[in-house]
């Protein structure tokens, strides 16, 4: 919630600004605005992105005639996390515009809340501005989550490897959960740009701010506010990102070798 605020309104100077003007005006519950959404859809998100990685990596290693015991190529690594990326974009994009509507409009223009919920706000888009409507800033996720995963996963791996004992063929899971925390760090270092204009075209025309665009949202924002403004709410995404993504590697190393186990 304080890194959407940040990114798509310039009331607050900084995190603890944002952090104490929400309490003061929302209480506790307004830091957890439009959460429902995502929560419903991330066991989907999250599949369709370890799933097409996992797939992508191994017709990349079958069209080499590699074998899937052979150490995976950087560029492989690469193209799969990008392909992760984009691919949860079908799903996550609704969810996510209903996300930062819910959490951005307690800052639009007029002090009676616009959506009732989760649900009127996701039919409210689908009705005044059609479907396409909840894809809405897609073009900006799909450039965010692209690199962003790409590098998630590289570094990963990279850091797996560099740190996996001599004698072992997987990682410790201290190595793990260090390597996931640095890997969701990454991530998010090469996402927050388009993770701003994405943010910023969702709430395009509700805002009191219209943008024509990808392009024109990108220049408009930095020529008024400067470069620094797409490396908004960076701070945030990064302290969530670090024990986040340890969790979740964490999760996917047991899952991997539960299901690698012989039965």
């Amino acid at each position: 919630m304080l890194q959407v605020r940040m990114q798509t309104q310039t009331r607050d100077s900084g995190v603890w600004e944002c952090v104490r003007r929400t309490c003061r005006t929302e209480g506790v519950s307004g830091f957890y605005r439009g959460m429902s959404m995502p929560l419903s859809t991330v066991s989907i998100s999250s599949s369709l992105v370890f799933g097409t990685y996992r797939n992508v990596l191994h017709l990349l290693q079958e069209l080499r005639h590699r074998s899937t015991a052979e150490a995976h190529r950087k560029a492989d690594l690469f193209v799969s996390g990008f392909a992760g990326g984009v691919a949860q974009v079908l799903v996550m994009s609704p969810a996510d515009i209903v996300k930062v509507r819910l959490q951005c409009q307690s800052e639009l223009p007029g002090s009676r809340l616009r959506y009732r919920g989760p649900l009127h706000c996701l039919l409210s888009i689908a009705r005044d501005e059609g479907l396409l409507g909840l894809y809405k800033g897609s073009a900006a996720l799909a450039l965010r989550d692209g690199p962003s995963f790409a590098t998630y996963f590289l570094t990963y791996n990279i850091i797996c490897d560099a740190l996996r004992s001599t004698d072992s063929s997987r990682p410790g899971w201290t190595v793990v959960l260090l390597a996931g925390g640095v890997s969701g760090l990454c991530g998010w270092a090469v996402g927050t740009p388009m993770d701003v204009i994405k943010a910023r075209l969702q709430v395009s025309g509700v805002s009191g701010r219209f943008y024509r665009g990808f392009f024109h949202c990108l220049s408009h924002s930095v020529r008024s506010e400067g470069i620094a403004v797409l490396f908004r709410g960076l701070t945030v995404n990064c302290i969530r990102a670090f024990p986040v993504n340890m969790s979740v590697f964490a999760v996917y190393e047991l899952v991997v070798r539960f299901l690698r186990s012989p039965s």
